[in-house]
């Protein structure tokens, strides 16, 4: 049956080129414009290296607070070291805790007497290297003791390593970091900006800087963020209900100085962290997930209302043939079922040609496409296929296809199986 459908499919288009051909470009067109919607909703969701566990994330990216003498006003921002270490830091329910600077900061780095370029540095606890998979070629992340210790060591990117010291194998060589000197203890592949949670140049333990020192609101607020790695999903109710009693515990403490921190429902998984661009809100996420089911309404229905006639007219070259299945004994159901099969075939292959194309026009041009608003790095973002292709990539596209189909060809379809059979014989159509 299916050897059947690829066969008539392959006849129709061979007999109406014209037609055949528009059918063809305006659905890969619709599947093309439909996943590149999907594929920047994807690079923000869905798993790769260093963040391969974003389905396990949980994030407290910002923090609110107030102060009785304050009203109703808030302070907004990144936690303090302090506030992150005793409210999620010291939390059990998680896999592992991580504490890191909210956003990467340029800064320059050089080898004596040779000029300085300018790199992406994130300061971070060990723990940052257990949450995040980042795949050394070259040493090893920071440990516990190195990090508690405050040593100037870092963790920097392969093309870091090769313009310094032309090599990727630069464990244990020195580098200026801002003038102060650091000492590699590890290399790792490079990052993409689109891992906004992970990505960095060159990785610091913040405990090497004055990074605990910079704070404000009496110690409070600061510049850094925190991530933390379910064992499982489902110990998501677990986390939030221990990091709520964390935080209520902590109010307690800062309250008899009039300060107390708003939990907006913090933390918050990997879909509504990225909507989280400011600490005074909490995201909507099923609004945000309303606006992208109109979009791919609409990018599904003004292509089908075009294709449909496109069907229409190629039904009309088979009122004969349909009308003399139908006196042997067709049934209606396996009418409709055949011309619905045969349009499928053809969906799937203009499907296919749009998927490709937005493979395509993803990777070429996603300076323009994965442009980030907020992003606090120069440096464009960069996709390969671990970035742009999943397993829910081709299930979004074959589901698009489908719906498509149905959109296009299900009113033709129908209306065709109900020709009265001596009109169709005759060549009738009404």
């Amino acid at each position: 049956m299916i050897r059947q459908y690829f066969q008539q499919a392959w006849a129709q288009l061979r007999q109406q080129p014209l037609i055949s051909a528009v059918t063809v470009a305006g659905t890969a067109l619709s599947i093309f414009l439909i996943m590149l919607v999907v594929m920047m909703q994807q690079v923000k969701v869905a798993p790769f290296s260093p963040e391969s566990n974003r389905d396990r994330f949980l994030h407290v990216k910002w923090g609110s607070i107030t102060n009785e003498a304050w009203g109703e006003s808030t302070s907004n921002g990144p936690l303090s070291v302090r506030t992150a270490r005793e409210v999620y830091g010291k939390m059990t329910t998680p896999e592992a805790v991580t504490i890191y600077s909210v956003f990467s900061k340029s800064r320059p780095v050089s080898l004596p007497g040779q000029p300085a370029i300018s790199v992406d540095v994130r300061e971070t606890d060990n723990q940052f290297w257990t949450v995040f998979d980042f795949v050394f070629i070259d040493g090893k992340p920071y440990d516990q003791a190195t990090f508690d210790a405050g040593q100037p060591v870092a963790v920097i990117t392969e093309s870091v390593a090769r313009h310094l010291f032309k090599t990727t194998h630069a464990t244990g060589k020195e580098f200026l970091l801002a003038h102060a000197p650091y000492r590699v203890c590890g290399v790792v592949k490079d990052v993409s900006t689109l891992a906004e949670t992970a990505y960095g140049q060159v990785w610091i333990p913040y405990t090497s800087t004055d990074q605990v020192n910079n704070t404000w609101n009496e110690d409070l607020m600061g510049f850094v963020s925190c991530t933390m790695l379910a064992r499982d999903r489902s110990d998501f109710p677990a986390i939030r209900e221990e990091a709520n009693r964390r935080l209520d515990e902590y109010n307690k403490l800062i309250g008899e100085n009039g300060w107390k921190f708003l939990n907006r429902n913090r933390p918050y998984d990997q879909e509504k962290n990225v909507l989280a661009t400011g600490a005074n809100w909490e995201p909507d996420v099923k609004i945000e997930r309303r606006h992208r089911f109109i979009i791919f309404l609409i990018l599904l229905i003004v292509p089908a209302i075009n294709l449909s006639s496109m069907t229409q007219s190629r039904l009309r070259q088979r009122i004969s043939e349909i009308g003399v299945r139908r006196a042997f004994g067709c049934t209606r159901m396996e009418i409709l079922g055949q011309i619905l099969g045969e349009n499928l075939v053809i969906t799937l292959l203009a499907g296919i040609l749009g998927l490709l194309m937005s493979f395509l026009f993803a990777y070429l041009g996603n300076e323009l496409i994965f442009a980030q608003q907020y992003s606090m790095t120069l440096n464009p973002p960069t996709v390969d296929a671990s970035i742009l292709v999943h397993a829910s990539t081709f299930g979004w596209a074959l589901l698009f296809c489908f719906i498509l189909n149905l959109l296009s060809s299900g009113i033709p379809a129908w209306r065709a199986s109900r020709m009265n059979i001596v009109e169709a014989i005759g060549g009738k159509n009404h």
